[in-house]
């Protein structure tokens, strides 16, 4: 059973333009009536995908979303894949993928999608093929993001020709990357992958770095958001 749940008006919040600050929403109940639609928006998981040698599964969102109204909005599909090897990602394959998802997205009536998916080297190949795919059903003024994992945005660019308006680095949950990363922040470089430029994407319980000005921050919480997880991040940013 789909149970997204929308306040009354509230995708008319999902035009072009987005906030500074936006909120992730993950595969649990979440409430945001505390939050002031002036202050941030939510990227709200609207499916999740399972790629296998087998097939392709869409299973749309489990659990319910509140929102007030004029919130902006943007849509987040989260890829997972245990296929071994290349057929997954056929051409047939992914143009049927792209407009599953891209159906989904109409009949809630958003205008942002976010793709996430941890691809594997082997997969980046089927992955571009997606998004090519995404990028001509989805044309602008609709807009198309996806997240990156802090590697890709460093000394492997292999991002910045994909067909998306911005990419989210993930500066949170980096494993054994962590090092690394944090050495070439420190040294105030500049990312290598240019679509990785606008945004950051943090995490509450790993506010180890902060992000240079000027950058729209995604945020992640390990629980579901409240009044109290919210400022207490706006306190953060305040410093």
């Amino acid at each position: 059973m789909f149970l997204l749940l929308l306040l009354p008006s509230a995708a008319s919040g999902s035009g072009p333009d987005l906030p500074p600050l936006m909120l992730w929403a993950w595969e649990r109940p979440e409430d945001f009536s505390f939050l002031d639609p002036g202050k941030a928006g939510v990227a709200f998981l609207m499916a999740t995908v399972r790629i296998s040698d087998a097939g392709t599964r869409v299973r749309p969102r489990l659990q319910p979303l509140v929102v007030p109204p004029e919130t902006p909005l943007e849509a987040v599909v989260r890829i997972e894949s245990d296929a071994a090897g290349p057929g997954p990602f056929s051409a047939t394959r992914c143009t049927e993928l792209a407009s599953s998802i891209v159906s989904l997205a109409q009949r809630l009536g958003v205008r942002r999608l976010q793709i996430d998916f941890d691809a594997r080297l082997s997969e980046r190949a089927g992955y571009r093929r997606l998004l090519i795919e995404l990028r001509r059903l989805w044309a602008p003024p609709r807009t198309l993001s996806m997240t990156a994992l802090a590697s890709w945005c460093l000394g492997d660019a292999w991002i910045a020709g994909l067909p998306v308006d911005w990419a989210v680095p993930m500066f949170f949950r980096m494993g054994p990357d962590r090092p690394a990363v944090a050495r070439y922040l420190s040294r105030g470089r500049p990312l290598n992958a240019a679509p990785a430029r606008s945004s950051w994407g943090i995490s509450t319980d790993e506010l180890d770095f902060r992000p240079p000005p000027g950058r729209r921050l995604y945020v992640f919480h390990p629980r579901p958001w409240d009044r109290e997880a919210f400022e207490e991040l706006s306190r953060w940013l305040d410093r």
